[in-house]
């Protein structure tokens, strides 16, 4: 991390070296940026930390962890399906269920199917695109994000015990 933190920092001051007046102007447009999105990813903090502390780690080993991985990958696949969330609330999610001990191909079907499977947006798709386009963009996805999860489980081994 602290690597990228110095490369960003170089980044900057290069920046600022080669036009002053429009990294200043891109650091207040990035500075209303995070002022807009900051009370949404505070409450994402709130919320996740509510839950992992109702829900215990157990549990999540249990449902999501490594005693059945095909399971968990079809629980996170649900779930991620079904929710709608942006990247900058679901990746942290992600990163604290590593932590809890969440096999790396359970994370990457939620993370996956969370970005490109779209139950809860299927109604807007299906009046725009129509049933047959929004269902089989909905299919593709899903087997391409449950595609993507084994792969990474054989790449991490989460597959071999």
């Amino acid at each position: 991390m602290i690597i990228l933190y110095t490369i960003c920092g170089a980044a900057l001051i290069a920046s600022l070296i080669a036009d002053r007046k429009k990294t200043l102007k891109a650091l207040k447009v990035a500075f209303k940026k995070f002022i807009k999105i900051a009370p949404a990813f505070s409450i994402m903090l709130i919320l996740v930390s509510v839950f992992l502390h109702i829900v215990t780690d157990e549990m999540i080993i249990k449902y999501l962890g490594d005693a059945n991985s095909a399971r968990g990958i079809g629980i996170a696949a649900f779930f991620g399906s079904i929710t709608m969330m942006p990247g900058f609330v679901a990746f942290p999610l992600c990163g604290i269920l590593a932590g809890k001990g969440v096999p790396y191909s359970v994370i990457a079907s939620f993370s996956t199917t969370l970005m490109l499977v779209g139950v809860i947006s299927f109604p807007i798709e299906q009046k725009y695109l129509g049933m047959k386009a929004g269902l089989l963009r909905n299919a593709v996805c899903l087997v391409m994000a449950l595609t993507i999860s084994l792969i990474i489980g054989f790449f991490y081994g989460d597959f071999t015990s």
